[in-house]
């Protein structure tokens, strides 16, 4: 049997972690003794993914990451179940569309920046009214290489991580001293949601990044952990790229 660590009195909510990158972020949160809550659109994934972690230190809270009123109600459940809530880790997100950004549909651009960037402003409020603006933490948003340089065919995503990357440092100046706020961009990571973009053809895709691999799920869990950590404590208002060396290859022929 996996004995479980010694809790370490710290509480997170994680956005859509019922899941690839949200779930590996929940797992390394967890490994290290945090009590998590997350959130998640299917309430059978969300179940499944609590039941995984342990029912014992997780809970789920099941909503649409864009709607205020569920952004209040997983604030509200997590501090009535752990009392408190030190970390958010912004990780829902959207990407319906591919296709060049001149045929993109605004209600679509509209849908993704309400998932995308709203939904985490949103639960930033919310998370810093509950707790974080007397008792601080840290905010965790998960961005992307895609919101760093063009990115054809997925324009509206990555121009609404290119928002998330500006809100993280509008945040950072804002509840400093209090609260750290810090961005993760990962570049290809093996998920559900990213599937379109290496499914049929890894080994390809993975070759254009010097360590030669794509990432994984916790690869981003690593480095929400060091953010959320006290080994970041003078940490603020950055972007953490975690890219496989993807970008060591810009401007290369």
């Amino acid at each position: 049997m996996t004995t479980l660590p010694e809790l370490s009195g710290k509480v997170a909510l994680i956005t859509g972690a019922s899941r690839g990158i949200g779930y590996g972020v929940a797992e390394a949160l967890v490994a290290r003794g945090d009590r998590v809550c997350i959130t998640g659109r299917n309430e059978d994934a969300l179940k499944e993914a609590v039941e995984a972690l342990g029912a014992d230190r997780v809970i789920g809270v099941v909503g649409k990451a864009h709607d205020e009123a569920h952004q209040a109600v997983a604030v509200e459940r997590t501090m009535e179940a752990f009392g408190r809530v030190d970390y958010l880790v912004n990780n829902a997100g959207t990407n319906p569309v591919f296709g060049p950004i001149a045929e993109l549909d605004l209600n679509v651009a509209r849908k993704v920046f309400e998932t995308n960037v709203v939904s985490a402003l949103g639960f930033a409020q919310q998370t810093w009214k509950a707790w974080q603006s007397e008792n601080g933490g840290a905010i965790v948003n998960i961005a992307s290489v895609a919101g760093l340089a063009p990115s054809p065919f997925i324009g509206a995503y990555g121009i609404s991580k290119a928002a998330m990357i500006n809100l993280t440092v509008q945040l950072a100046h804002e509840f400093a001293p209090k609260v750290r706020v810090n961005a993760i961009a990962p570049a290809v990571v093996k998920t559900k949601f990213a599937a379109a973009l290496y499914e049929g053809r890894e080994a390809e895709a993975a070759a254009a990044y010097p360590l030669n691999r794509l990432g994984v799920p916790t690869d981003i869990g690593g480095a929400a952990a060091f953010l959320t950590s006290q080994q970041s404590d003078w940490v603020t208002g950055q972007t953490l790229v975690v890219d496989g060396g993807l970008f060591l290859n810009a401007g290369v022929a």
